[in-house]
């Protein structure tokens, strides 16, 4: 793993939207289009904001995979996952394609197959992730199944979870936020290519102690990332704030 430390949060999604957009053009180049999986969140804000106004990507050409979404949730809630991505990045650059997630769909099971019927059709080049205030990858949250080869699975999210989305903005009351949620597998989100996980943030920075100091566990879910060879992790000074000196990596 390679880890990225920057003062600021906007050094630290600039810097990472360069590289991002230099993966997809490489892919591009390399094959003719880059299939995304792209996460979604507060701490991704300032990413994608600077990735979509990033030069020279043939948007084209590029097919994007939904990495979670609450069960029961219609698009049009302020909280969508589906209403996030749809406005910051579908209409600002108009992909190829993007595969969703219908989190009200009326069978969350069926959808989750539906979904992973389309993703074995495209491996993923690049797979933009974060790191939940618990530690979750996606919404796998602890303890997080690493064992199923499943693409996608109906998970159920912990209060730890559930108070993140709460202290976001994203809900008015605890009661309000899902329960349950369609989300990407741990598997499936390390077999791509290349995974630029990035967490900004003070509130982050117990995660990721836990996630880069600790061992691999399901107890620390995005702790798995170490066992991927082309992880970058893209940190500000609050979020690394905690970490070791035995976690290195790149100022």
């Amino acid at each position: 793993m390679d880890i990225h430390r920057f003062e600021s949060k906007l050094a630290m999604a600039r810097a990472a939207a360069d590289r991002a957009a230099g993966i997809l053009k490489e892919a591009i180049a390399r094959q003719g289009h880059a299939h995304v999986i792209a996460a979604t969140g507060a701490a991704q804000f300032e990413f994608l904001e600077a990735l979509t106004l990033a030069p020279g990507i043939d948007w084209s050409k590029t097919v994007f995979f939904h990495l979670d979404e609450y069960v029961g949730l219609p698009a049009t809630h302020p909280a969508s996952f589906r209403r996030f991505l749809k406005e910051r990045i579908d209409a600002r650059v108009h992909p190829g394609a993007f595969h969703f997630i219908a989190g009200d769909a009326p069978d969350p099971r069926a959808e989750c197959l539906r979904l992973g019927d389309v993703l074995s059709r495209h491996p993923i080049d690049v797979a933009f992730v974060g790191i939940g205030e618990n530690g979750h990858l996606a919404f796998n949250d602890p303890p997080a199944d690493f064992e199923t080869e499943e693409a996608y699975l109906v998970v159920r999210l912990d209060e730890a979870c559930r108070r993140q989305q709460l202290g976001e903005g994203w809900f008015a009351r605890l009661e309000d936020v899902p329960v349950q949620a369609i989300s990407m597998s741990i598997r499936q989100i390390l077999k791509s290519r290349e995974i630029l996980c990035v967490v900004p943030d003070a509130r982050k920075a117990q995660a990721v102690h836990d996630c880069l100091d600790l061992e691999v566990s399901p107890m620390h879910p995005a702790s798995i990332l170490k066992r991927h060879p082309r992880t970058a992790l893209y940190l500000d000074r609050l979020s690394a704030a905690l970490l070791s000196g035995s976690a290195s990596g790149n100022a």
